[in-house]
């Protein structure tokens, strides 16, 4: 029997195989992928997430993929600066805000775990369908195999198994009303090399931009459709586009330090998908099973907050096991879930908020959006 069982090898599962084999906690991660490959776009990483990488000894890894900004800034479409705010260590941090490709950071976090846990400590082509506690261990269902363990922990994403058997019934995903796009393509640093930009549209719709490393520009497009609730049933998940239904929306804009038009048309198949989270549940896990990372705790890509939010989910859930073999999963539960579910309320607000942003309020809200996500430089 293996101590932990990991439902899923992305971002938040992979880094808590690595924590939990820091404080000397066996584990295995199973994942339904038969192969694992760099699947994705732009991810950034905020300072405190970044301390736990490094923490884990993989700093120098990270920051040879990734670029670190040093400002985030808004502009209109007309290319003119709105506001501007120092990120990283440039804002006083002690670690960087890192932004890097999602499947490298991905790939990094797997290599770690093969070179200290072993090849055999991830199991690909098994597709977590279920799971029985049975008091003295969870066994977890693997199609027509089973794996048993002390502990699972459900990191299998915002359409995670583990989830749905522990909250069958009004769980269910709530649309922010805000359909994206998003892609990354070869080009020249902008600016400075190191600003995060933000542009934003009268009429409500915002292109984020960033590079990523490896020559490569990540955008993402956020394009008000609905007012939020109910997700609907025509709804596109990761569906590849034609860079034209993008292009529509940027009929018009004019960035003397970035043709954002050329940048998207020079795109390989964008990806399209609704912007949702979930209502904070009132408890993640029961017995011997919990949840981390999206499947616990989905919320807005707003904030760069998502990756980070499970990083640091990984760090609480082994510090806790370790100190508390019996009682750490509800521990780590009880401090991590009020956490995250600040961040999942701030996030929307922010996202409420961002149809009325005016230049002259810019500084106010990211202020206290980093208070409410308990990001701010004094708590960090």
């Amino acid at each position: 029997m293996t101590d932990v069982v990991i439902a899923g090898a992305g971002i938040g599962g992979l880094t808590t195989a690595l924590t939990l084999h820091a404080c000397a906690i066996p584990a295995t991660v199973v994942e339904s992928a038969r192969e694992l490959r760099p699947l994705g776009v732009g991810i950034n990483l905020l300072p405190h997430a970044v301390r736990e990488v490094f923490a884990l000894g993989l700093g120098e890894r990270l920051s040879a993929l990734a670029v670190a900004p040093t400002s985030l800034a808004y502009f209109d479409t007309r290319g003119r600066e709105l506001f501007r705010e120092p990120r990283g260590l440039a804002g006083g941090y002690e670690f960087p805000q890192y932004s890097v490709h999602r499947g490298d950071l991905q790939l990094l976090l797997l290599d770690a775990v093969r070179e200290r846990l072993g090849a055999g400590a991830i199991r690909t082509g098994s597709r977590v369908t279920g799971f029985v506690d049975d008091g003295d261990a969870v066994r977890v269902q693997l199609g027509d195999d089973e794996l048993a363990g002390a502990v699972l922990v459900g990191a299998d994403g915002i359409h995670s198994a583990v989830r749905a058997q522990l909250h069958p019934d009004g769980d269910e995903l709530r649309w922010s009303g805000v359909r994206m796009w998003r892609g990354a393509a070869p080009g020249e640093p902008y600016l400075d090399g190191q600003t995060m930009a933000i542009v934003k549209a009268d009429d409500g719709i915002e292109l984020v931009i960033y590079r990523i490393g490896a020559g490569l520009i990540n955008w993402v497009l956020l394009v008000p459709e609905a007012q939020p609730g109910p997700l609907p049933d025509a709804a596109r998940w990761n569906q590849r586009c034609q860079a034209d239904q993008v292009l529509d929306y940027l009929d018009g804009w004019r960035l003397d330090w970035l043709d954002v038009a050329d940048l998207v048309s020079r795109t390989a198949g964008p990806l399209e998908y609704p912007m949702v989270d979930r209502d904070p549940l009132p408890w993640w896990g029961r017995g011997r099973v919990t949840l981390l990372g999206d499947a616990a705790h989905p919320m807005y890509p707003v904030g760069a907050n998502g990756g980070s939010q499970a990083i640091l989910d990984a760090r609480a859930l082994a510090d806790s096991l370790a100190a508390h073999p019996d009682t750490g999963l509800r521990a780590y539960e009880e401090h991590r879930r009020e956490a995250t579910a600040a961040v999942v309320a701030a996030n929307r607000e922010m996202h409420r908020r961002g149809a009325i942003l005016r230049s002259d309020n810019l500084a106010r809200v990211a202020a206290a959006y980093r208070r409410d996500t308990g990001a701010d430089r004094a708590r960090v």
